[in-house]
């Protein structure tokens, strides 16, 4: 018989652990006209400066990028038009549906971003809000410029083709 703290028993051990999140479970909210409508160049993960009513509301999938962008003020990166609903079971203290967020990100990169945004055609896009291992909620944001139809009706195309040969092929 092995004694539980034998370092062979340990290392034998190790291989009993199971992750505690699969990435199937986790929380996320997709910006999926974002993708139709814009290219993208430059991907960041921000960090959201949100209420406690906002983070519950988050956490039950209640929130819509419609029409939402990103802008500078004062060298800080906000979101607008990012409607979290409100909480259910919140009270008088209920957050604003529409409120502006403050993204969080680092000085060097709002810096470089600022100067992007400057160019004509460049705008700044959330594209995805989710639910981090330690339970912070982060929204990844994107540098893109706005596609014209032409280029819609060509990416259209070949989502189309690759669907089918996928069908076709069994891929």
């Amino acid at each position: 018989m092995v004694h539980p703290f034998c370092p062979k028993y340990i290392d034998w051990l190790h291989l009993l652990i199971i992750p505690t999140f699969a990435k199937s479970n986790r929380l996320e909210i997709i910006n999926r006209k974002a993708y139709h409508e814009y290219f993208f160049e430059d991907k960041y993960i921000a960090g959201l400066v949100l209420a406690g009513t906002e983070i519950k509301s988050l956490r039950s999938g209640k929130a819509s990028f419609n029409d939402s962008y990103c802008y500078f003020d004062k060298g800080e990166l906000y979101v607008k038009s990012l409607h979290i609903s409100e909480y259910s079971f919140g009270t008088y203290n209920n957050h604003p549906p529409l409120q502006e967020r403050k993204l969080l990100l680092n000085k060097r990169e709002l810096r470089k971003w600022e100067a992007k945004t400057k160019e004509k055609g460049y705008s700044i896009i959330p594209l995805k809000i989710f639910l981090t291992d330690k339970g912070f909620f982060k929204m990844e944001i994107g540098l893109g410029k706005g596609k014209k139809i032409y280029d819609k009706r060509e990416t259209i195309k070949e989502r189309e083709t690759d669907r089918d040969i996928k069908r076709k092929y069994g891929i």
